[in-house]
């Protein structure tokens, strides 16, 4: 889109914002915008469904509420970007730099976000529904109350995330790094998290019930409370874990390394390797 027409378009966005005489809602569906400068730009409620945005930079823009359904960010820069309650759903959002963005309620169902930096990000109560994130950093994000059920995460970065009373049933975590994240009252069954770094990781009262936890580490993780009924532990370690009051009925803990466990009031019955 040629430079003149769209500062035509945010200038008459604006004053609809506004609520100016004159002002017009953004129709950027389709656009190509590619590597344009949008930072700090005023785009909340504006149409970008389709629209091709990879390489621009938005950050610090207001995209709250706006339909950016099927649209390329990809590499895109939206570091400290405004997109609470927007729809995504199905964007392409690769290798996008999302530091310190604000995606809270936002619908990202579908999208790919795999590779992205969404260190600090806040995605709280977002839809992450089928969502590729493999690869992405998540450090220090929050993702309290998301829905991120059959979500893909492997390899993903989630150290010291927040992801209490999150949905993670049936997704994918092989490789993932979750140390010292907070996993209370999270959702993980039927997940795999083969290899995955939950060392010192707060999953007091998760349910990881029929989890694949093959050879994860869980050195000092709290699981109090937990259910990991039927889940697979072959190899992990649990050294100095806290599962007191978990319920481990007929998981299968062969060579899990449980030295220095608590495992006072757990329910072991039909466990196998203890």
């Amino acid at each position: 889109m040629e430079k003149n027409r769209l500062n035509k378009v945010l200038k008459l966005h604006k004053q609809w914002i506004e609520g100016d005489d004159g002002g017009k809602r953004a129709d950027l569906r389709w656009a190509n915008l590619s590597g344009a400068d949008l930072s700090g730009k005023e785009l909340s409620r504006a149409d970008l469904r389709w629209a091709n945005l990879s390489g621009a930079n938005l950050s610090g823009a207001n995209l709250s509420n706006s339909k950016l359904s099927v649209a390329n960010l990809r590499d895109s820069k939206l570091s400290e970007a405004e997109l609470s309650n927007s729809n995504l759903d199905g964007a392409d959002l690769g290798g996008a730099d999302l530091r310190w963005a604000n995606l809270s309620n936002s619908n990202l169902e579908r999208a790919n976000l795999g590779g992205a930096d969404l260190r600090w990000a806040n995605l709280s109560r977002t839809n992450l529904r089928w969502a590729n994130l493999s690869g992405a950093n998540l450090s220090g994000a929050s993702l309290r109350w998301a829905n991120l059920n059959t979500s893909k995460l492997n390899e993903a970065d989630l150290s010291e995330a927040d992801l209490s009373g999150a949905s993670l049933s049936i997704s994918k975590l092989n490789g993932a790094n979750l140390s010292k994240a907070d996993l209370s009252r999270a959702k993980l069954r039927l997940s795999e998290l083969r290899w995955a770094n939950l060392s010192e990781a707060d999953l007091s009262g998760a349910d990881l019930s029929e989890a694949r936890l093959l050879w994860a580490e869980l050195h000092g993780a709290n699981l109090s409370g937990a259910s990991l009924s039927g889940a697979r532990l072959r190899g992990a370690n649990l050294s100095g874990a806290n599962l007191s009051g978990a319920d481990l009925s007929e998981a299968r803990l062969r060579g899990a390394n449980l030295s220095g466990a608590n495992l006072s009031g757990a329910n072991l019955s039909g466990a196998e390797g203890i």
